[in-house]
């Protein structure tokens, strides 16, 4: 597996939260739909498009296995979610954790800490005011378990 240094992990990461996020909204099959994606953000300056190959690829090995173990993930975000219904968590917070729980999980090569870190970055920069917080503590109790 190839190594990807700091700045495109992130750059891969935001990416794939956005690509989740429409997924979401349009229901495609997730294969088809990654070059429309791509296609789609040439017009978003800083953005997907403008990142590295490298970038792109760390994006796509994060959306396929994310896709791979989905249902999964999903489980056991709502398990973590205290006093929340999953329901009430909002699509970005919730392809921010999963991003994350799949890197807690399935990347050897990411610690935890960096994992937790980098989804509440991304949380301040698309999520609400409550959402790094929310992010946080949800991730905390997935790490314990």
């Amino acid at each position: 597996m190839k190594s990807f240094n700091r700045k495109t992990r992130r750059a891969g990461r935001e990416c794939t939260v956005q690509f989740l996020y429409g997924l979401d909204f349009t229901e495609y099959d997730w294969e088809s739909a990654l070059d429309d994606f791509w296609a789609s953000m040439t017009w978003v300056p800083d953005d997907c498009a403008a990142v590295s190959e490298d970038a792109r690829a760390y994006a796509l090995q994060l959306i396929e296995g994310i896709m791979q173990h989905r249902d999964a993930l999903d489980a056991e975000i709502t398990g973590a979610l205290a006093n929340w219904a999953p329901e009430r968590v909002g699509r970005i917070e919730r392809n921010i954790l999963r991003v994350a729980l799949f890197e807690l999980r399935h990347a050897p090569d990411v610690p935890d800490k960096v994992a937790i870190n980098e989804a509440i970055e991304i949380a301040k920069r698309f999520g609400n005011d409550e959402a790094p917080r929310f992010i946080n503590g949800v991730l905390d109790r997935l790490k314990g378990e």
